[in-house]
């Protein structure tokens, strides 16, 4: 997956990439606050507990976990909990390098 400069993630059609860059100026600030949340509540969480918490889409918070696991900020608890559809989904913990921060 192609990659823009603040490491928002799109697809390879025009389409997926002009939206990438519009949300770019907000996903850094997403990013932020998922980290933060995180942190306070203090236990792994799954896409979808973390857009209920902060009560957006999973399909806006999605991506932005999938960048902060490739950047090496969240990793994977080796816990599992249960998304919207009833299948198994990773339960995210902040890395320590990111907590000590």
């Amino acid at each position: 997956m192609p990659y823009t400069d603040t490491e928002v993630g799109w697809k390879g059609q025009l389409s997926s990439m002009a939206a990438a860059d519009h949300a770019a100026s907000r996903t850094h600030i997403l990013r932020h606050k998922i980290i933060r949340l995180m942190i306070a509540i203090g236990s792994p969480l799954t896409a979808d507990e973390i857009a209920k918490v902060m009560n957006l889409s999973v399909l806006t918070v999605r991506p932005r976990i999938s960048e902060l696991a490739k950047a090496g900020k969240l990793v994977d608890s080796g816990k599992r909990g249960t998304n919207a559809s009833g299948r198994s989904a990773v339960r995210w913990r902040v890395s320590d390098q990111e907590a000590q921060r």
